[in-house]
């Protein structure tokens, strides 16, 4: 078979499996008045981060994918093992056979450092931007992360789906947008992670601008940043931002936000200190896969 019958038959085999899954099935809500049963390619576009127009190329037998949109689709389309290895095979790429990431917790020193960190927010981030620990201050100043179901637990997905975010970041947008950038480059280092695909997916759906600024290609800020609250508690704060890659495992990071002594937010965050003081014991942990 040549190059150009595969690809058109790649492009017929995708359309078909579109056909055969409903919107629930793929976590989209059914609104009804559908002309043709199946999903639309522009919502299999997005749940898979590609443009609209480069899916219906595809599926037009025009273009020829690269592995990572291959694996971003048998994950959106929930192929089976069979008919993932039968994309490929029509693409004419080779399956690359990944082993499922080890499940992510806290490294113990920066748990320990979170132990410390009694006047200061801190929360370890993972690979996906999983929250994987936090101290008291930290669900105090941004939310009671224990609160959060642990599937959700996610900077990302609270940043965009929690209402409460937009009117606590007084420069919403600004951190809107860094939060995509960084989750660009995870995404750039980790293409065939089905997490990462699914959660990339779900928030291009759900918020425009989260879908907009993902075609960007703007590039991520690193280091240090200053943020801007409006605490519904102690009023405006604004806060220096700084991440630390743990040394032991480079795909854990501690964040913490500090103030300057003698400054009104300093002042704010030592009376947030105090009213958090209690509530937890310790640093909260989770484990994410």
């Amino acid at each position: 078979m040549t190059s150009d019958a595969h690809v058109n038959e790649l492009g017929s085999f995708l359309k078909a499996r579109r056909a055969e899954l409903s919107p629930r099935t793929v976590g989209l809500p059914d609104t009804g008045g559908r002309r043709v049963p199946g999903l639309r390619r522009e919502e299999v576009a997005l749940l898979a981060a590609i443009s609209t127009d480069y899916y219906t190329r595809l599926e037009q037998g025009r273009i020829q994918p690269s592995a990572s949109v291959l694996a971003a689709l048998a994950h959106v389309l929930h192929l089976s093992d069979h008919q993932r290895d039968h994309l490929f095979e029509l693409a004419g790429r080779q399956r690359a056979r990944h082993r499922r990431p080890a499940a992510q917790t806290a490294h113990p020193q920066l748990r320990r450092l979170l132990d410390d960190l009694t006047t200061s927010p801190g929360v370890v981030i993972g690979r996906r931007m999983d929250i994987l620990a936090w101290n008291a201050l930290a669900a105090a100043l941004l939310t009671d992360f224990a609160k959060v179901p642990e599937d959700k637990r996610n900077c990302a997905r609270i940043l965009f789906t929690d209402p409460s975010m937009r009117a606590l970041y007084a420069d919403w947008r600004a951190v809107a947008r860094g939060c995509v950038s960084h989750l660009r480059v995870t995404a750039a280092r980790y293409p065939d992670d089905p997490r990462l695909t699914s959660l990339v997916g779900e928030l291009s759906m759900r918020d425009s601008d989260f879908g907009q600024w993902w075609g960007s290609r703007r590039a991520p800020s690193r280091g240090a940043a200053m943020k801007r609250f409006h605490h519904p508690l102690v009023g405006a704060l604004v806060l220096d931002w700084d991440t630390f890659t743990c040394g032991s495992d480079p795909e854990q990071e501690l964040v913490v936000w500090t103030a300057e002594p003698g400054t009104p937010s300093y002042d704010g965050l030592r009376a947030l200190a105090s009213r958090a003081a209690g509530r937890l014991s310790g640093p909260a942990v989770d484990q994410v896969d």
